[in-house]
């Protein structure tokens, strides 16, 4: 596939992620089932990327809940631009609520932890985070990741709601440059 200047092949096929998102939703449905009968948990997705897996995710949980969205941008082209900004922010109270983060890849950790730091002074009852990629070997920071579908190289992805300068986010499968 040719994406703009640069030629991508498969690394994940549709069916692999699909396996690993089910696993996933498994272990928060043990997780959040008990909490959810007494108040629905929020899931708050990060677009523009984790609205596939958020859409794959949140079909697969078992429980009530919530769904709202934030946009936070920290990439340029294939790499870190080094700068976090927020697009869009929290639509409703979060004070005493359990929120799960969706996110599409965390790496070094940096806007996962950006966004936490924005949560903690909400006062949620707990947030933790769900990540579809998350690559062991970029990751600096200093907190934990719970609920990782899938632990990937340090490759640079396309697919799945992963986009190369706004380019194939629509594609099921994960691809990897060439």
């Amino acid at each position: 596939m040719k994406l703009h200047d640069r030629t991508f092949r498969v690394m994940i096929p549709a069916a692999e992620i699909s396996a690993a998102i089910d696993t996933l939703a498994e272990r928060i449905n043990s997780d959040y089932a008990e909490r959810a009968a007494q108040q629905p948990p929020l899931f708050l997705a990060v677009l523009n990327g984790a609205f596939m897996f958020a859409a794959e995710l949140i079909g697969r949980v078992g429980f009530d809940c919530e769904v709202s969205f934030v946009k936070l941008a920290s990439y340029d082209g294939t790499g870190p631009s080094g700068c976090i900004n927020d697009l869009i922010g929290l639509d409703r109270s979060i004070e005493g609520r359990h929120v799960i983060v969706v996110e599409d890849t965390v790496d070094t950790g940096a806007s996962v932890e950006h966004l936490l730091n924005i949560l903690a002074e909400h006062r949620p009852a707990s947030v933790e985070v769900a990540a579809m990629f998350f690559k062991p070997a970029l990751f600096t920071r200093d907190f934990e990741i719970r609920y990782r579908a899938m632990e990937v190289g340090t490759e640079f992805l396309v697919g799945f709601g992963l986009d190369y300068n706004g380019l194939g986010r629509n594609y099921r499968d994960v691809y990897v440059t060439d």
